[in-house]
């Protein structure tokens, strides 16, 4: 049975390398033509772009996600309860969503400008407003989306160990924001570190928002150069100059965690929060309020006022598809996915083998890399075998195979699986991390084999962490884009697809329809995990 798991292991980590090596292979077979060319047009331009997103993103999820975390952990303040809750809710959101809705409302039609003229009695040319249209605004909208990353992950990192020294420097004479700057703040940078390198590594990856938006940066680059362009060895080459960037952020994420283990206990247990009053009350309320209200509320109003504006038929057949496409999709790879990470997970703990520990890495890397490097990645290796194939099948036997693999919905899958597997295989370690290994060596000695230990005991017991993991690459997928414009099967649409293309006709009303169910489906995954977090809590 172990020969069994190992197999396993040595083919989800085939897969989980084989983008690294068909973008590699494509942008080597690519011309020095191509590249010299990209060089001299475009490249400085997207790496100035996806740089200074990056820088911008970086500091506003830290600044909110840090700030955020500590006042709902370590303060008592009003409406701190539902905050806490309402704080995690974006991670339901695309930002291309928050940037559908955000054009509608601060665009030159929009309600903002159209009531400032109105009231001000301005002309057109009178005044100066920001533009949501650029740069500045594709950071804002990744802000909005993404600082929960950082907030998740301070939260825990402030109501751990963290309380209990700052209780210490309080109780030796620090005033509580100093004891928060010196004490709170180091012991946490680790924990917000690896959430701004998440939001990074997010950021790098995003297509929907930066291409709405008309920003280039490596996403779009590759996606036009694959599609507008037909220029595969571009898009290749491109995708790889992405692949070290998003591998160099991984790497750092990786050493900023050191030897870091999930740690299972709490000191918060019992510990009075700072109870604010006056002044400070209504900050920490409005400073925790603000990223609820522009991040959901908002939104979610704009958008559902638009969709009542849209001649778009929710319950027509068309629609029922487009559902029915992203509900499959998302629940396969996630069962999928899960299934993949379990199996890594359970040879490194059961072999403790050199081979297991690489075979873990190789799968955490795919989250570092965007979906359309990984599907550039698949789409070069599977197309050759698919042409390669149907060239033998018509010299032996005069048939054609056309295009088994190409094009197909496993593919898209794999690509999937392979994009947040790291997020699966984070679940199930914090889950994993509670069984004593002596739990496995008794299942041993009572007769239970490697599939056993697995079955019987294992899963039974990290069932909550499993339940989260299915629930987290649920959301994600169901988020996705632009792997999905690129891998998807000929007619086979899904919510985020139809969003994207409404949009990018200006049909920002028919747009919003799509776009509000996507929200609505990722909405349950994320207050079910909320609840989920909170019961561990108590």
């Amino acid at each position: 049975m172990t020969k069994g798991l190992s197999a396993l292991t040595f083919v989800i980590a085939i897969i989980c390398v084989l983008p690294h090596f068909g973008v590699l292979l494509a942008a080597l077979t690519g011309s020095a033509e191509t590249l010299r060319h990209l060089f001299d047009t475009v490249l400085l331009g997207y790496t100035t772009n996806t740089l200074v997103l990056v820088v911008l993103v970086v500091l506003g999820t830290g600044l909110i996600g840090t700030g955020a975390g500590w006042l709902v952990t370590m303060t008592e303040f009003t409406g701190r309860r539902w905050l806490e809750v309402g704080l995690v809710l974006p991670l339901a959101f695309p930002a291309y969503v928050l940037a559908y809705a955000y054009t509608h409302i601060l665009d030159h039609p929009g309600i903002v400008q159209s009531t400032l003229r109105d009231v001000m009695g301005w002309g057109p040319r009178d005044y100066w407003f920001p533009e949501i249209r650029s740069l500045g605004g594709a950071a804002v909208m990744l802000i909005l989306v993404l600082y929960p990353y950082v907030y998740l992950l301070a939260r825990a990192s402030f109501s751990g160990h963290t309380a209990k020294t700052f209780l210490a420097a309080r109780a030796l004479g620090k005033s509580p924001p100093a004891a928060f700057w010196h004490v709170s703040l180091p012991m946490a940078r680790p924990a917000i570190a690896a959430g701004v390198l998440l939001a990074a590594m997010e950021t790098i990856a995003d297509f929907g928002t930066v291409s709405y938006f008309s920003v280039q940066t490596f996403a779009t680059g590759i996606y036009t150069s694959w599609f507008s362009m037909a220029d595969r060895a571009a898009a290749a080459q491109l995708s790889l100059g992405l692949l070290i960037f998003a591998l160099f952020l991984a790497g750092v994420e990786r050493a900023s965690r050191g030897n870091a283990r999930y740690d299972t206990g709490r000191d918060t247990h019992g510990m009075a929060r700072i109870a604010l009053k006056g002044r400070h009350n209504t900050l920490a309320f409005i400073a925790c309020l603000g990223p609820v209200l522009l991040g959901v509320v908002i939104p979610v109003v704009a958008l559902g006022s638009m969709a009542l504006q849209s001649e778009q038929d929710l319950f027509s057949p068309r629609y029922m598809r487009f559902i029915q496409n992203s509900l499959t999709l998302a629940s396969v790879a996630a069962l999928m996915t899960v299934t993949a990470a379990v199996i890594l997970g359970s040879f490194r703990r059961l072999s403790r083998s050199r081979f297991g520990s690489v075979a873990l890495y190789t799968g955490r890397l795919g989250y570092a890399v965007p979906g359309g490097v990984i599907a550039v990645g698949l789409l070069v290796p599977f197309a050759a075998f698919d042409n390669q194939l149907d060239s033998i099948m018509r010299s032996t036997f005069g048939i054609s195979t056309g295009l088994l693999f190409t094009g197909s919905i496993w593919v898209l899958i794999i690509a999937y699986m392979i994009r947040f597997l790291a997020a699966a295989l984070g679940a199930y370690e914090g889950g994993i991390v509670a069984v004593n290994h002596n739990i496995d060596a008794a299942a041993r000695v009572l007769g239970q084999n490697t599939w056993g230990v697995v079955r019987r005991i294992h899963i039974p017991i990290i069932k909550p962490s499993l339940l989260t993991a299915v629930l987290i690459v649920f959301v994600d997928v169901m988020k996705e884009l632009p792997a999905t414009l690129i891998m998807r099967p000929f007619n086979y649409d899904t919510l985020a697809v139809q969003a994207y293309r409404l949009a990018s006709d200006e049909r920002l009303e028919g747009a919003a329809v799509p776009s509000l169910v996507i929200v609505a489906i990722g909405l349950l995954p994320v207050i079910i995990l909320c609840r989920q977090v909170g019961r561990g809590r108590r």
